[in-house]
């Protein structure tokens, strides 16, 4: 019998596998698929970056490399390259995964994992074969899968999920993106710089609906600058396919119906928690109305010896998320006391600029009746920035009004992705919003557009702007 069954080897599954393994406990891991890493580093978050920088640099190539003094000619896109090389990086993620479970000595057990009670799991392979294998804990990591609405048939060739959208044969001469989110926003950005006409069809007022509202406004205006075309505050009504031809029909915020053209159509309406095949209430184990393994404040299921992480489980659908939940479980299980901060827990978009957000939004400050001061400072104003054509966007901290506690920070702009660390740090530890003014940052590099944003929130007292 192990100590601990891993179904799902996604971030959330395999993380929980080692810091299992780690404490000493006797592990295995059931994983579906024929590859290791779950959505994240198979038909996720690997690839959508690897492509995402790699149509970057053909649209730098195409359109700021002559500024720089650099000049090419009869640029073109050789998109099967492309997709190989993103291939090449999936393979080298899921092979280190591997690597990994040979290392702790994890047993991994290829095949669909479903309950038989709340101690047994029963594994069937592809060929139909099975096996049964027993744990004192369970842990399930099975993840999300793409959402759809009820009334959209996808084809998977010319209607499509983001799934599909990683292994395009061809650019689109006209994408349209129904759902302006992360996940839209980033593989339209992909076909977007490589020449396709993007347009987004969102049923909110703004993009990346989840964030504070002044990143998605400023994200919008640099999509337009490649050309997006946005639908904002419309309903899609249908979706229908006539050869190598897509409609998408919707409404527009008057009631009235509006029909957009194109070849292509991704769905991407954000993401459902997968249980299918899972067999949960053979085990004991709820799920809530939404599909989601029901959880306590431990990650503890109904049963308790039955534990659930990731995107099967409330909150955000992120990768750094489930493996945070991982570790907890893991070292709760060894008798240890972790904790997790759920709001200090940072948001990306890998667009570019890029999106990077923790804590509260303006939005839900006020919501809270909070009082609280803003800083802003934009990366026009920055020397660093102006060196590397990288001017949009700014960065936003907002800090409470009487202690200057920072309670949130939003950065749209150059690497924000790694520059949104500092401020999780700054965060965890309460740092004020002049703590970080005081902090001596090397210059010229982007990060200081978080110190002058944090000196702009005290007292007003940023230097660049």
């Amino acid at each position: 019998m192990y100590d601990v069954i891993v179904i799902g080897s996604g971030p959330g599954g395999y993380v929980a596998a080692i810091r299992c393994a780690q404490l000493g406990m006797k592990t295995a891991i059931i994983e579906k698929y024929p590859t290791l890493g779950g959505t994240c580093l198979n038909v996720g978050c690997i690839p959508s970056k690897a492509l995402l920088d790699s149509s970057e640099h053909f649209h730098n190539a195409a359109h700021t490399f002559k500024t720089h003094g650099i000049n090419l000619s009869n640029l073109k896109v050789d998109l099967k390259q492309m997709i190989a090389r993103k291939e090449d990086v999936v393979k080298q993620n899921v092979d280190g995964i591997s690597y990994l479970m040979k290392k702790n000595k994890i047993d991994v057990h290829q095949g669909m994992g479903s309950f038989v009670d709340n101690t047994t799991v029963k594994v069937t392979k592809d060929d139909g074969s099975s096996e049964q294998i027993q744990g004192k804990n369970i842990i399930i990591a099975t993840g999300s899968k793409p959402a759809n609405l009820p009334f959209i048939e996808l084809d998977k060739e010319r209607i499509i999920t983001s799934t599909e959208a990683l292994k395009m044969k061809e650019i689109p001469k006209h994408l349209i993106i129904i759902g302006g989110g992360v996940i839209g926003m980033e593989l339209g950005s992909v076909y977007g710089r490589m020449g396709a006409k993007v347009s987004v069809v969102e049923f909110m007022d703004g993009l990346i609906p989840s964030m504070d509202k002044t990143m998605g406004k400023e994200l919008q205006k640099s999509l337009k600058k490649l050309g997006f075309e946005f639908y904002l505050k419309h309903k899609v009504t249908g979706v229908t396919r006539k050869g190598k031809s897509v409609k998408v029909t919707a409404e527009n915020p008057k009631g009235e119906s509006i029909e957009i053209d194109g070849d292509y159509v991704l769905v991407s309406i954000g993401r459902r928690p997968y249980t299918d095949g899972l067999n949960a209430e053979a085990a004991g184990v709820k799920l809530t109305d939404r599909g989601q393994v029901e959880v306590n404040d431990h990650l503890q299921t109904s049963v308790p010896n039955i534990y659930a992480i990731g995107d099967v489980v409330r909150g955000a659908m992120l990768a750094h998320k489930a493996e945070e939940e991982g570790t907890l479980v893991a070292e709760q299980l060894a008798g240890q006391k972790p904790h997790i901060n759920y709001n200090l827990i940072p948001g990306v978009v890998y667009t570019w600029p890029e999106v990077a957000s923790v804590g509260y939004t303006e939005e839900q400050l006020k919501e809270q009746g909070k009082k609280f001061k803003v800083g802003k400072f934009p990366f026009m104003a920055s020397g660093r920035a102006r060196a590397s054509m990288d001017t949009d966007g700014l960065v936003k901290v907002l800090a409470d009004a009487t202690t200057d506690e920072i309670l949130g920070v939003h950065m749209i702009g150059p690497r924000t992705a790694d520059m949104i660390a500092e401020a999780v740090v700054a965060m965890e530890y309460r740092a004020s919003a002049e703590d970080i003014a005081r902090m001596s940052h090397a210059h010229p590099t982007y990060t200081e557009a978080f110190r002058e944003a944090c000196l702009a929130a005290t007292d007003n007292r940023a230097i660049h702007i």
